[in-house]
């Protein structure tokens, strides 16, 4: 039995003087243990103990400046992530396990999922089911996280030495996109807590993360789960709300073991009722603990949005991997077990009062979408979140807005582009927008109100 406390008290010296060499410890620790044993030590260690591997096995101190931009934009599953999925599936079926009755299954299992989520039903999660689910939806989970990543990052709110909760953890596609957005010198402590059989997965692809993440899984419910390891920088939930049993004293208690600066980072698909759900567990956890810090920002004091809140994002579609494909060729479907797109809800929640824009609506200056009905057919200036792309399928360019007091769906519609309203159409989701001069109106037939954007209006940027 190595003695740890030697090795950490070793390590602790030596970080100050030059790069820690396991051989070199190796000598000040009593009962001569073997480098490799030291060097393992020090890895388990190295979060606690501030230290990043190199690549020629040498650690040193990690890094301190906070997580830039990658420019993350994926437009597929890397290939090592698709090949041990492949390695999973012939282990369970063999070579042709996308054709005959492991095929017709896992086809069957893929359409059962999607139906579940559709209709809200309860998903159980067995060894073929986790697989299935993978298969599915690996690729768009990996892809769809590091978006709303980025509006951590553009405020350095993102530390390159982090904790991380993942809770509900599934098959790993968060995660793994969380990995691969982060740069090569992060140090990274990962807590999964995944109950079901798809923590077997999990556990398969974690093995493909590269050095200085370490990973501990907690087969438990989130329920039973002691958040031991608080205070968590980051707490991930992603697609996981939807199914529990009691989805606010969840959240509530994770936004608990934040560390002060921490987020809270919760994903959903963009369907209407994952995605509302969301939503409303959003405004049940936010208040004087909590905040919103993106994208639905509240823009005025002392108001909360009461609109359905349906609200989503869409990024560049990702390729269907080769397990897609395989399977999908071999059922009688086409176009049915492949999942491209890359469409998600997501909300991040602070205890520290932290927003990615600090900027507040002024009532002598802004109308507040909670009084738009006293508006009707006036032109009027307002701020205003950009809530959707172009949700059009022709015609004029509509878009989701919000200003977080908000009561029922607000649009702004774009009737007429100039060089002073691009910005409506060009701004990126989970932007803040000022309008001038825009023509307020009701719209019966969807039960919303229209913010007329015409080349008499001027939409800017904010923040």
């Amino acid at each position: 039995m190595i003695d740890r406390e030697a090795v950490r008290s070793n390590a602790k010296y030596l970080r100050q003087v030059r790069p820690i060499d396991p051989e070199e410890i190796s000598e000040y620790v009593g009962g001569d243990p073997h480098p490799a044993v030291v060097r393992r030590v020090l890895q388990e260690e190295a979060y606690d103990l501030g230290l990043f591997e190199r690549d020629d096995g040498a650690f040193v101190p990690a890094a301190t400046e906070p997580v830039s931009a990658p420019g993350w934009e994926p437009d597929r599953l890397p290939d090592r992530y698709v090949d041990t999925l492949e390695d999973l599936l012939v282990e369970r079926y063999g070579a042709n396990w996308h054709r005959g009755d492991a095929g017709d299954r896992l086809r069957e299992v893929i359409r059962r999922l999607k139906a579940d989520y559709y209709e809200q039903n309860p998903v159980e999660y067995d060894a073929e089911v986790a697989l299935g689910y993978a298969i599915y939806h690996l690729p768009d989970y990996y892809a769809a996280v590091g978006y709303p990543l980025d509006d951590l990052v553009e405020q350095s709110l993102l530390p390159r030495r982090l904790r991380v909760l993942d809770i509900g953890a599934g098959a790993g596609g968060p995660a793994l996109g969380l990995f691969e957005y982060l740069p090569d010198d992060a140090v990274v402590d990962y807590h999964a807590v995944e109950p079901s059989a798809a923590a077997d997965v999990l556990e398969t692809m974690l093995a493909e993360t590269r050095r200085n993440v370490r990973t501990t899984i907690h087969r438990e419910r989130i329920e039973d789960f002691g958040f031991d390891a608080a205070p968590y920088d980051l707490v991930l939930c992603g697609s996981v709300l939807s199914e529990l049993d009691d989805p606010d004293a969840v959240v509530e208690q994770a936004l608990a073991a934040l560390a002060d600066d921490g987020t809270l980072f919760a994903l959903s698909p963009a369907d209407l009722e994952t995605s509302t759900g969301l939503r409303r567990i959003e405004r049940a956890v936010t208040g004087d603990e909590a905040n919103v810090y993106a994208p639905t920002l509240r823009l005025w004091s002392g108001f909360e949005p009461a609109d359905r809140g349906w609200s989503f994002d869409e990024r560049p579609p990702v390729e269907a991997p080769r397990t897609q494909r395989q399977l999908d060729d071999a059922g009688d479907d086409p176009g049915t077990f492949r999942n491209e797109t890359v469409k998600f809800s997501y909300a991040l929640l602070r205890t520290d009062g932290q927003r990615r824009v600090g900027v507040r609506a002024d009532g002598s200056r802004h109308a507040r979408m909670a009084d738009m009905e006293r508006h009707v057919t006036e032109r009027i200036d307002l701020l205003a979140v950009k809530l959707s792309r172009n949700l059009a399928e022709g015609g004029n360019p509509l878009f989701k807005i919000g200003d977080g007091s908000e009561r029922v769906e607000h649009y702004a519609v774009l009737t007429r582009e100039s060089g002073l309203n691009r910005q409506l159409g060009a701004a990126d989701y989970g932007t803040v927008l000022r309008f001038e001069n825009a023509l307020a109106l009701w719209n019966d037939d969807e039960g919303a109100y229209n913010l007329v954007v015409d080349d008499e209006a001027v939409v800017d940027l904010v923040g």
